[in-house]
């Protein structure tokens, strides 16, 4: 919202979050892969922009008691509040995005279509990013939270890798595309998400080439008394 605010102002803002949500209807269309429903006239919808938002009872700030339920929320809270139907803009074609079989059922996705809601999700991150000129840092991307949650060891150790690589010249973009493969467990190993970065692979490689520092010992032990003996002796012989 600091961007779109900073870019647009307050009035600007509020018209191109309307922009946007009817971008994201289309692709929540989309998304259903049906014969007929493609974009978002195909829809039986309705969106209003509002300003504000409120604390609920399941709210941390609720929990711990700093705030009460049905508070404003602070800050810029502007967002589109939408209500769909479970049916096309005909009535006829039923449309559930509690339907996650993603194809797998080849009956039910012919009743009621498929969803796929990270895909769904993914399409809004993409569409807010190209649409208003955002640079989006790895760790803010959907596929990034998504596999530090949920992901393997391996595709968490892939995701911090890409996550230290310090100052790229090359677009954030690529790294983010990178981070989107991560997410989708194409890297069987680290060594073939370097192979596939292309012109990124310098950069990738110079991490492991960097020296690494180790820290000297708190308490090193020290040498026996008869060592320091021997040593004074020898001194003493040679002196």
């Amino acid at each position: 919202m600091a961007h779109l605010y900073e870019k647009y102002g307050k009035e600007g803002t509020k018209e191109k979050l309307k922009e946007f949500a009817i971008k994201v209807m289309d692709e929540y269309a989309k998304n259903f892969k049906r014969p007929g429903i493609s974009s978002h006239k195909d829809l039986l919808w309705y969106g209003k922009h509002e300003n504000f938002r409120y604390y609920k009872h399941t709210d941390k700030e609720v929990k711990d008691g700093t705030r009460q339920k049905d508070d404003r929320k602070e800050g810029k809270q502007d967002h589109i509040q939408i209500i769909v139907s479970r049916k096309d803009i005909t009535n006829r074609i039923k449309l559930s995005p509690q339907n996650t079989t993603k194809g797998k059922n080849k009956e039910h996705s012919a009743k009621l279509g498929e969803f796929n809601r990270t895909a769904f999700k993914q399409s809004g991150e993409s569409l807010f990013d190209a649409l208003f000129d955002f640079n989006r840092g790895l760790k803010d991307t959907l596929a990034y939270a998504n596999t530090m949650q949920n992901g393997t060891v391996a595709q968490k150790t892939q995701m911090n890798l890409l996550q230290n690589i310090p100052n790229l010249k090359a677009d954030q973009t690529i790294i983010n595309d990178l981070g989107k493969n991560v997410a989708e467990g194409v890297f069987e190993s680290v060594g073939k998400m370097i192979g596939t970065a292309g012109k990124l692979d310098t950069d990738l490689l110079s991490l492991f080439m960097e020296p690494v520092y180790i820290a000297p010992e708190e308490n090193p032990v020290k040498p026996s008394k008869r060592k320091k003996k021997r040593q004074r002796e020898n001194h003493r012989i040679t002196g």
